[in-house]
């Protein structure tokens, strides 16, 4: 077993957990009141946010469920190569939320409170040291 690799299997099944199950109920503070005006439109950029939003969810279960795979079975053949993979998908991650803090509008201390890049570079680097 590769302690790296269960680490990173950990953090991606954590981060999944608290992605869709706290982080849908922390969209609701940017929910739509039906009285607004032009709610049905504003609704339907929220609804298109949260589909966004659990889209992650989405990938951070099929990233939990691929590390579960590697670290607990021998079913797949080519691990290095699916590791590899996701160690620049967890980094591309980590350069995109980056780049989106960089063009969005400042608030005191946005980089930590809206810190995930620093666990998607710890997910990456953990990935990519498990390769060794």
């Amino acid at each position: 077993m590769n302690t790296y690799l269960i680490i990173a299997n950990i953090l991606t099944g954590l981060a999944f957990l608290a992605h869709t199950f706290q982080g849908d109920k922390e969209l609701e503070v940017i929910g739509i009141k039906n009285q607004e005006d032009n709610w049905a439109n504003k609704q339907e950029k929220w609804t298109m946010a949260r589909c966004g939003w659990h889209w992650v969810s989405f990938d951070l279960l099929m990233a939990t469920v691929g590390l579960s795979v590697i670290n607990f079975t021998d079913w797949i053949t080519q691990e290095l190569l699916l590791v590899k993979l996701l160690s620049v998908y967890f980094a591309g991650y980590a350069v995109f939320w980056i780049i989106t803090l960089l063009i969005s509008q400042s608030f005191p201390k946005k980089y930590l409170k809206l810190g995930q890049w620093i666990l998607l570079l710890v997910i990456s680097g953990l990935l990519y040291l498990g390769l060794g």
